[in-house]
């Protein structure tokens, strides 16, 4: 989830910020930003575990994550999934109305940026720098967040998913949206890109009968299928043979960008509308990783700004507390000290004005 209402409060500054620098001081963007955030946090991830078997060029697990592989007891999982409060219909409705308006982005497309907008703000994600189907309560969560109304979505590769059996107890189960990572349509050029785990045809069998069960059986979860852009001279080529091979079927297909470039500097250019606009995590939303740390955001793969533990700590303490105001105060100064201004290729709000003081 991300704190819809904070979005809407923060329209009309971000889009004149987007245009020119704007004329506030520091202390005059940190009192607005504080007054526009929610003192009730909202939860962007809950990163169920960090283990993965995967090999993907793409990302830093394999070879710069350092901090220990561990799945998220289910005890503090429900501390964690309890103290979280979706959006209602009413708030919902009028976020579409202001995406419509604010973003020209229409509830009936397919795109990235629609799943950002219409899919992100009501759902948890319940991945992070790990692969969900290697979690042995994976299916338990789920059926917690559905109990608890809570729409719940997941990531994952679809080679990892060993057993249909598994497909059918998390639609069982409620879970509201699946997407499988399918960044190339045969098994030579996935696993040049995944690595030897990955495959294409079995995963692409093993997607098409989930979704012949998922009609037989009348279940609701959507299934997602994406491609990551990176930048390849053949690459909407090879987007358009994806899309070919489940045209007709009842998917949810678009092209992805890549997140982070600064570790695989493949040239490709966002077309992500939360990569182009200011970072706004520091007051939208908060990750919690597989340990209960809370760190600075989703991109922090070795939990190096933590914020809070949730095994300890109430979300709303940690939220409000004093370590969150200073890192919200370094993204206004765009401290040195913070890795946001050396590692990540999303501006700092701090970036956007005139006055330095």
């Amino acid at each position: 989830m991300i704190d819809i209402h904070f979005y809407m409060k923060f329209g009309e500054m971000k889009q004149k910020m987007l245009k020119e620098k704007i004329d506030i001081s520091q202390q005059e963007l940190f009192d607005a930003l504080e007054e526009m955030r929610s003192q009730l946090p909202v939860v962007y991830n809950i990163e169920t575990t960090n283990l993965c078997n995967m090999h993907c060029v793409m990302c830093p697990g394999p070879t710069k994550m350092t901090r220990p592989r561990v799945t998220m007891p289910m005890e503090v999982f429900e501390k964690i999934i309890t103290q979280i409060e979706p959006f209602s219909s009413i708030e919902l409705y009028k976020w579409e109305k202001f995406v419509e308006k604010y973003y020209n982005i229409h509830k009936n497309d397919m795109s990235e940026n629609h799943f950002f907008t219409y899919i992100i703000p009501k759902v948890i994600v319940l991945h992070g720098y790990g692969e969900p189907l290697l979690d042995p309560l994976i299916v338990e969560r789920v059926k917690r967040c559905t109990d608890l109304d809570i729409p719940s979505y997941f990531s994952c590769n679809p080679w990892n998913l060993k057993d249909i059996n598994m497909g059918m107890k998390l639609f069982e189960a409620g879970l509201n949206y699946i997407k499988f990572h399918t960044d190339a349509a045969d098994d030579f050029s996935i696993k040049q890109i995944r690595g030897k785990q990955a495959d294409f045809s079995g995963s692409y069998k093993k997607i098409l009968d989930l979704l012949k069960i998922k009609k037989e059986n009348d279940y609701k979860t959507t299934v997602v299928v994406t491609m990551l852009d990176l930048n390849k001279s053949n690459q909407q080529e090879e987007f358009e043979k994806l899309k070919k091979k489940f045209e007709g079927e009842d998917v949810y297909i678009y092209l992805k960008s890549q997140d982070q470039l600064w570790f695989d500097q493949t040239g490709a250019k966002t077309k992500a509308i939360h990569w182009l606009e200011p970072c706004q995590f520091p007051w939208s939303s908060m990750t919690i990783k597989s340990n209960g740390e809370c760190a600075q955001c989703v991109e922090d793969y070795n939990n190096e700004i933590i914020l809070g533990d949730a095994k300890e700590q109430s979300l709303i303490e940690i939220w409000n507390s004093n370590k969150y105001y200073e890192f919200r105060w370094l993204h206004i100064l765009m401290d040195k000290k913070v890795k946001c201004t050396q590692e990540c290729d999303m501006k700092l709000v701090g970036e956007y004005i005139k006055n330095k003081t």
